[in-house]
C-alpha cells in the first residue's frame, strides 16, 4: 500500500509511464500558475522527486490564468503536455472562460526539454472545456475532453474526436455522456475528467462528476473493444459511482483520476481527495486537494472493482493543521 495521501496539494494527477523506465507526474498547482513535472523510477519516489515548472503562464492573454488539469503523453514520437487555460477568472454566463492547448518537445528526458510554444486545440465549439486526455486505440490516437454543451444544461459533457495529429483533431466531436444521474448533479451539472484504461476486450472510461466538494465522485463508461468507439450507442454507463467518499476515514470527494502501472505491472489508480469538508468559500480555492494511489482490482466479469478510496497513512497530519 502506497502513503496516503502521496503527493500533498496536488490536484488532477496525472501519472505516466514511459519506456524509459521512469513515471512521469503532473498535477494543477494550487496557484494554478503553470506545468509542473517530476519522475521518478518508483511511484512513491514521485513524493520526493525534484519538481521543475517546464511551463509558465504569461501576465496577460487567452492563457494567463487558472492552468488547470495538464496531462503529460508521449505521442507519435514527442512529448505533450495537455491542459486548459483561462484568460481571467472573470465568470461569463455562469463558467469560466477555459480553452484546451498543448505544448510539446521532442527531448529525451521533458523535464529538462525547451518546450514550444502553446498551441489551441480546436474542437469545432467555442465554449469551456477542459480536462482532455488522449489514447491510441487499434493504431488510431484519440482525444477525449470535457466541454460545455451548446443547448445542454449543464457545465460539461464529456466529447471524443480522432486526431490527425497530436493536436488537431478530425471530424465532429461525439458526446458520449451528459450529466443526468442524482449523483451526477450535486451542486454542479458535470462529466469531467476522463480517463482512459483498456483491458480485458474492452475500452473503459473513468470521469468525474458533481461539485467539486465531498460530493464530487467517479462513474464509469465501456465499450467492447471493437465497437466503433465513436458511436454513443457502443458505449455502457454505470447508474451508479464506481469511487466516492469515505467519510470514516475522512477522504472526500475522490475523483479526476488517471491509471498507471505498478512496477510490477498491477493497475494502479491515481486520483486527488480531501481530508475535510469545513471548506471555507469556493472549495476551487482551497488547495488541499491531495494526490492518492491505490491498486485497482478486477472482478471475474473482466470489469474493474474501484472499492473505496485508501485511508489516511496512520500519524499523517494534513498541511491545514500544521504549524
Amino acid at each position: 500500500m502506497y502513503k496516503a495521501p502521496l503527493i500533498e496539494q496536488r490536484a488532477d494527477p496525472f501519472i505516466y509511464k514511459h519506456t524509459d523506465g521512469y513515471y512521469y507526474f503532473t498535477a494543477s498547482v494550487p496557484a494554478y500558475d503553470g506545468i509542473e513535472l517530476r519522475r521518478s523510477k518508483t511511484i512513491e519516489g514521485l513524493a520526493e522527486a525534484e519538481t521543475k515548472m517546464v511551463w509558465r503562464k504569461p501576465s496577460e492573454g487567452p492563457i494567463s490564468d487558472l492552468i488547470w488539469a495538464p496531462e503529460i503523453h508521449f505521442n507519435d514520437g514527442r512529448w505533450y503536455v495537455y491542459f486548459a487555460a483561462a484568460p481571467s477568472r472573470e465568470i461569463k454566463y455562469d463558467l469560466f472562460q477555459h480553452r484546451m492547448y498543448a505544448i510539446s518537445t521532442g527531448a529525451d528526458n521533458p523535464i529538462e526539454g525547451q518546450w514550444d510554444e502553446p498551441v489551441q486545440i480546436d474542437t469545432g465549439i467555442d465554449t469551456f472545456c477542459l480536462d482532455a486526455t488522449t489514447f491510441y486505440h487499434k493504431d488510431q490516437l484519440y482525444y477525449l475532453w470535457a466541454q460545455k454543451g451548446p443547448g445542454i444544461r449543464g457545465n460539461s459533457n464529456l466529447y471524443i474526436a480522432k486526431m490527425d495529429t497530436p493536436t488537431r483533431i478530425v471530424g465532429e466531436p461525439v458526446m458520449l455522456t451528459k450529466p443526468e444521474l442524482d449523483w451526477e448533479i450535486i451542486g454542479f451539472w458535470v462529466n469531467e475528467g476522463p480517463s482512459v484504461l483498456q483491458k480485458n476486450g474492452k475500452v473503459f472510461i473513468s470521469y468525474s462528476a458533481s461539485a467539486t466538494d465531498e460530493n464530487y465522485a467517479m462513474g464509469l463508461l465501456w465499450a467492447d473493444q471493437d465497437a466503433d468507439l465513436l458511436d454513443p450507442k457502443s458505449w455502457t454507463k454505470s447508474p451508479t459511482p464506481v469511487l466516492g467518499s469515505r467519510p470514516e476515514e475522512s477522504v472526500f470527494g475522490p475523483g479526476h483520476n488517471s491509471f498507471t502501472k505498478g512496477e510490477n505491472g498491477e493497475d494502479l489508480l491515481v486520483y486527488h481527495a480531501r481530508t475535510y469538508t469545513e471548506i471555507v468559500g469556493d472549495p476551487l480555492w482551497d488547495p488541499n486537494r491531495h494526490t492518492f494511489v491505490k491498486q485497482l482490482e478486477w472482478g471475474d466479469d473482466g470489469m474493474p472493482i474501484f472499492g473505496k478510496p485508501v485511508p489516511l497513512s496512520e500519524g499523517w497530519v494534513g498541511p491545514e493543521k500544521r504549524g
